[in-house]
């Protein structure tokens, strides 16, 4: 019995240390796959399954980004954000295409192809490791004390950005007009906001953001990625890790 008691009392520290430490992620992902779709485009179911597939493993990080540009054809996307859309140009222009469409993924900020290709994602997996450069950051992202803290190495000095994304791991929707009409879909790690953190000189760096400034309604993980270029012209992806908040 005494054996018992104390075999007790270990798995009880156990558990009591393991609910007092930090939600901490130190992710070295092998891809971030951004996934533009839309609730009001029939093609893009498969895609949003697929991305959802993906989200399962650990060396990908995905990021479904629902765009507005197909509300008028009969329903509004409720997940769509105008800025989605404009990342979704700035894309185009900065890889050489001529338009946009749904769905598509960016690979890495540096390679696309339809979203719903699991071949052609992993293709450009590999395609965009092409790149030197590509996600070879190292970026600590924690969550402890109601404190985001992002801690990034020093690397090859690069002229890029650093920027947090919260996100919603699992968003049910029923569409009620459109293409979609009547259909029940699961988006995956939907971006609800992204904040700016910072300029990227490949300096080590530290950011600390309130947790209470990320989390809204069905927030429940965050996303950071160090991305060579600007907004507005957005270039390979040199770093990226995600957690959960809780």
């Amino acid at each position: 019995m005494a054996d018992c008691r104390v075999a007790l009392l270990g798995v009880m520290a156990v558990a009591l240390a393991a609910a007092a430490a930090p939600v901490d992620a130190r992710a070295e992902p092998r891809a971030v796959v951004e996934l533009f779709t839309s609730q009001g485009c029939s093609s893009c179911p498969a895609a949003d399954q697929l991305l959802g597939e993906l989200s399962h493993d650990p060396s990908i990080i995905t990021m479904s980004l629902p765009i507005d540009y197909w509300d008028y054809i009969g329903w509004k996307d409720t997940l769509a954000l105008p800025g989605h859309t404009k990342r979704q140009w700035a894309y185009a222009h900065a890889l050489g295409d001529r338009g946009v469409y749904t769905p598509q993924a960016v690979v890495n900020g540096s390679v696309q192809v339809v979203g719903s290709d699991r071949a052609a994602i992993e293709g450009a997996i590999d395609q965009s490791h092409k790149h030197a450069e590509a996600l070879t950051l190292p970026i600590s992202l924690s969550v402890i004390d109601g404190q985001i803290k992002i801690v990034t190495a020093e690397s090859t000095p690069h002229s890029g950005e650093v920027w947090l994304c919260s996100l919603s791991k699992a968003v049910p929707v029923v569409i009620g007009r459109g293409e979609n009409h009547g259909r029940t879909i699961t988006y995956h790690n939907v971006v609800r906001r992204w904040i700016k953190l910072g300029e990227w000189t490949g300096s080590a760096g530290t950011w600390s953001i309130p947790l209470r400034d990320v989390e809204s309604d069905g927030v429940d993980e965050v996303a950071v990625v160090v991305q060579a270029g600007t907004a507005q012209s957005p270039g390979p992806m040199l770093g990226a890790a995600m957690t959960g908040l809780h």
